[in-house]
C-alpha cells in the first residue's frame, strides 16, 4: 500500500523542510525580538521601515509577501506600540501610507545585534548561506 503513494509521502516533499526550517527560525527569534518587544512579522515590517521610512501599505505588503489582511493587525499593533503612524496620502485618499517614528527608529539601534545573534544560531558557512539565499530567492520567485 504505502508503494502506492509515494508523492505523499512527507520525506518527498520539498515544502515541507522549508515550513519547519522557517518555522524553527522564527522560534529562535523569538527571546531576541521579545527585547524590543516585536513579533518576527514586525521585526521584518521595522526592517523595510528603517531603509524606507515612509512608504504604502501596499508597497510594504510586496516587499514582505504578506496580504492586507495581515499588515492590517500588525501595524495596528506597531501604531499602538508608538513605532509607526498611518496615513491617508494627500494625492490619493484611497492609499494609506505607513512611516517610521522616532521610537520606531530608535529601536533600530536596539534591533542592529539582533542578525549576529541569529548567525550563531543558524550554522551555516558563508558560501552555504549565500548558496542557500540565492535558492530560496529562485524558488519566492518561480513560486510567485
Amino acid at each position: 500500500m504505502e508503494r502506492d503513494y509515494p508523492e505523499l509521502k512527507l520525506e518527498n516533499q520539498l515544502c515541507f523542510p522549508l515550513y519547519a526550517a522557517a518555522k524553527e527560525i522564527v522560534k529562535k527569534y523569538r527571546p531576541y525580538l521579545d527585547e524590543i518587544n516585536l513579533t518576527y512579522t514586525q521585526y521584518i515590517a521595522m526592517m523595510v521601515l528603517w531603509e524606507e521610512k515612509s512608504l504604502s501599505v501596499k508597497a510594504l505588503g510586496e516587499k514582505l509577501f504578506l496580504d492586507s489582511g495581515t499588515l492590517t493587525p500588525l501595524l495596528k499593533s506597531m501604531e499602538q506600540k508608538g513605532f509607526v503612524t498611518r496615513h491617508r496620502s494627500e494625492a490619493d485618499e484611497r492609499v494609506l501610507i505607513v512611516s517610521i517614528t522616532p521610537e520606531g527608529e530608535a529601536l533600530r539601534k536596539k534591533a542592529a545585534d539582533v542578525p549576529a545573534k541569529m548567525q550563531s544560531c543558524v550554522r551555516l558557512t558563508k558560501e552555504e548561506a549565500v548558496q542557500l539565499y540565492s535558492l530560496l530567492y529562485k524558488v519566492i520567485n518561480d513560486v510567485g
